[in-house]
């Protein structure tokens, strides 16, 4: 237990540390977020910060291997996938990628960590359970591709992806209370997570950048379906915890989608953007959201994982308030210029 403490203390350290040097770097090569009619934020910023995050995770999870808290294969999907994704993330930061080449490198990255976990297991729906085969990977590809984009356009504000990766890392170890591996995984990635917070909180000192979102957006769902392998019905669990940012970005590219706009295009019309415009600040947005997951969305997928409430059941009441939530906000209505 000492040995565990004492390697998220430091993954702390370091991830804070190596934050700042990358804050420094982006400054010496003029890698800066310019504020436009499509930004939400008013200062230059420097981006590329949550490298700090994957090179902290990807190395604390090398320790925990030889601690022998995670197994090989488990390793090998996070590993492959998450530097893909990353490696990709952190071109697209330095220079545009176009959109089909990064969505070429995330399909292969999802695979990759889908093959070393066994593929997506076994599902339940309503009553009917959906055997693991080519079907179901399918879908778990595309979940996991869908997750680290959405994941990536829900980064727009300061400290919120940060915020999100945090709490539902923290709902999930509640969960997953009876699986020591999966808990130090998790608290690790947090872990990781709070140093960069340190620069990230608002007002921002630096961004996550492309290679950080995309990172934690592909790590969040490999651990869903690691879990789900032990205890299936889990899996719904996750998709509540991860609600405000499942809904937010789903109903947003929906609408856009079906204005016939590019869905990979810059916008600021996401419910948590309109949410900022109107308070005028990134801090209470990121902090109700926070709240949000802990006080409503973390207990809800804590009753569905300990068999309290049906899976699809608990979807449904903790995704209904977020679609209203949504509307309200005019979640993906057309900017005015």
């Amino acid at each position: 237990m000492l040995v565990i403490i004492g390697i998220l203390l430091i993954a702390f350290v370091a991830s804070a540390l190596l934050t700042g040097l990358l804050r420094r770097y982006a400054l010496a090569h003029s890698l800066i977020d310019i504020p436009n009619a499509r930004s939400s934020h008013q200062l230059p910023t420097p981006r590329g910060g949550g490298l700090a995050i994957v090179i902290v995770f990807l190395v604390g999870l090398l320790f925990l291997l030889g601690l022998e808290l995670v197994n090989m294969a488990a390793t090998w999907s996070l590993f492959g996938a998450s530097i893909g994704v990353a490696f990709v993330g952190f071109l697209d930061d330095h220079g545009h990628v176009p959109a089909v080449w990064r969505l070429l490198i995330h399909f292969i990255a999802a695979a990759w960590g889908l093959f070393w976990l066994g593929g997506l297991p076994s599902l339940t729906f309503l009553g009917y359970v959906f055997d693991q085969g080519w079907l179901l990977n399918i879908m778990g590809l595309f979940y996991l591709v869908w997750l680290l984009n959405l994941y990536n356009f829900m980064d727009g504000i300061d400290g919120l992806a940060s915020i999100e990766a945090i709490t539902v890392c923290l709902g999930a170890g509640v969960l997953s209370f009876c699986q020591p591996g999966q808990i130090c995984e998790l608290a690790l990635l947090a872990i990781a997570v709070a140093g960069f917070l340190l620069w990230n909180f608002p007002p921002a000192k630096i961004f996550m950048g492309d290679a950080g979102s995309g990172f934690l957006g592909i790590v969040l769902g490999l651990f869903s379906i690691q879990v789900t392998w032990v205890i299936p019905h889990f899996f719904w669990s996750w998709l509540i915890l991860l609600g405000v940012f499942v809904v937010d970005a789903s109903w947003t590219l929906a609408r856009r989608f079906l204005r016939g706009e590019k869905i990979f295009q810059a916008h600021r019309s996401h419910a948590y953007q309109y949410a900022a415009r109107h308070y005028g600040a990134h801090r209470p947005v990121v902090l109700l959201i926070g709240a949000v997951n802990l006080c409503w969305l973390m207990p809800i997928a804590l009753l569905v994982g300990f068999g309290q409430l049906g899976g699809l059941s608990g979807l449904i009441m903790a995704y209904f308030p977020l679609v209203l939530l949504a509307i309200k906000l005019k979640a993906g209505a057309e900017e005015k210029a």
